[in-house]
């Protein structure tokens, strides 16, 4: 990259910073069709059906988000997630593109189904990434503002679409995009 790009990737970035998120909105719409097809894979809606099929209360799932934030990311269940199919299967579809930063499944009560990297908590439920790609069961797509990584540096944005079955939302999947790497 020469200087001129540099600055002007980095002038983006501030002007992103500065104004909010719909100067990214047109560009975090570019991936949503790749993110929506990731979501529709039957691997994918064949996890989260398992998981929902568990019947697990939102005080379990409470409960065990509470372990998961004071363990750090030190959990056997965290560990055991990362390395199921799904967990793997994500990653690579992570790793597949350069603009891919996180990917989180979660289940019909935003509890992790599958990650492919170790997340800060276990249950999703309460943060706008899963409340409005939930919609109340109907299924949305949401884009989250741009905010800067502190570790990276990068300008990310999380993008949050419904895993659907028969018309209905039953999950949903999440994927961090760094803004300034998208082609």
């Amino acid at each position: 990259m020469n200087r001129f790009q540099f600055f002007a990737k980095a002038s983006l970035a501030t002007l992103i910073l500065a104004t909010g998120s719909a100067v990214f909105a047109g560009t975090a719409n570019d991936v949503l069709p790749e993110i929506k097809a990731i979501a529709a894979k039957p691997e994918v809606i064949a996890a989260v059906k398992a998981q929902n099929g568990k019947g697990l209360t939102l005080d379990a799932i409470k409960a065990m988000d509470s372990k998961w934030i004071a363990a750090s990311g030190g959990l056997p269940e965290g560990k055991a997630m990362m390395e199921s199919p799904v967990s793997k299967a994500l990653l690579a579809a992570e790793k597949a593109k350069p603009y891919f930063t996180e990917t989180i499944l979660t289940d019909n009560q935003g509890a992790n189904v599958a990650i492919s990297s170790m997340t800060s908590d276990y249950w999703q439920g309460d943060e706008p990434k899963f409340v409005k790609a939930w919609a109340d069961g109907k299924g949305d797509d949401y884009i989250a503002r741009a905010k800067k990584d502190e570790s990276s540096g990068a300008v990310v944005s999380q993008v949050s679409v419904p895993v659907m079955e028969g018309g209905k939302a039953i999950g949903t999947l999440t994927i961090g995009v760094n803004l300034q790497a998208l082609p």
